[in-house]
């Protein structure tokens, strides 16, 4: 964990805590030594964060203390410039609009002199590559996966059939410009990927999938893995 990090997660222990944090209780959840902890709490006080306390006993945060408005580097803003302008390139009319409006955001907040680097950032990708295809609604699939809830689809295959198949969604990811539902499909008894501009219908089904999301995820990835190490899959 940086510094950085660090020293925002110290800000963060003791602004969800009511009663005094030791150093020991800070260095394990850091995990880090003890005479780290005590080096980041002298350098947030020498930055007048409002920390009291002492070794031994504990420390507090003044409980009218506010983070500071968002502050982000010129390397920190360009990266998320690009994402942003990477996002554009997905056929995925939510993710789209949810960029955009992240950007929105950053930029209302964000200090006069920083502005420049969103209006004329040092990164980009070539206007052509910017996704033309066409939208695709991933906001009930991206539901379904975070409620841990059976989806029911229409989906046509590349050969043209159609089917209906009852779905257990583990994670939406990105190729190129297309999008793929990674789901475990009843039918097959086996993890799929679906093409999502190839999805006719969608339904949540109120049936939950019957296992933690991450318990779900834990096993693709195992199931992933086991087809990454056969003979002629590149690692």
């Amino acid at each position: 964990m940086r510094k950085a990090e660090r020293l925002f997660q110290i800000i963060q222990i003791l602004r969800r805590s009511s009663r005094p944090v030791t150093s020991s209780a800070l260095a394990e959840e850091l995990e880090v030594a003890r005479r780290t902890v005590y080096r980041d709490i002298a350098h947030l006080i020498a930055q007048r964060v409002p920390i009291e306390g002492e070794a031994g006993f504990g420390y507090v945060l003044d409980p009218r203390y506010d983070m500071p408005p968002l502050m982000l580097t010129p390397e920190e803003i360009e990266a998320v410039v690009l994402g942003v302008q990477m996002v554009a390139r997905l056929n995925d009319a939510a993710m789209r609009t949810a960029a955009s409006d992240v950007m929105a955001k950053i930029t209302s907040v964000m200090p006069p002199d920083l502005l420049p680097y969103i209006a004329e950032p040092a990164v980009g990708i070539r206007p052509e590559d910017i996704g033309r295809d066409a939208m695709v609604d991933t906001r009930p699939l991206r539901s379904a996966i975070r409620e841990g809830r059976k989806l029911e689809l229409d989906y046509r295959a590349a050969d043209g059939t159609v089917s209906s198949r009852i779905v257990w969604p583990v994670l939406l990811g990105y190729a190129e410009a297309h999008s793929l539902l990674i789901a475990w499909c009843q039918s097959k008894q086996a993890f799929r990927h679906f093409r999502t501009e190839r999805i006719l219908k969608v339904e949540i089904l109120a049936e939950s999938i019957g296992m933690s999301r991450s318990r779900l995820r834990q096993q693709w990835q195992q199931w992933r893995d086991a087809e990454m190490r056969k003979p002629g899959r590149l690692p």
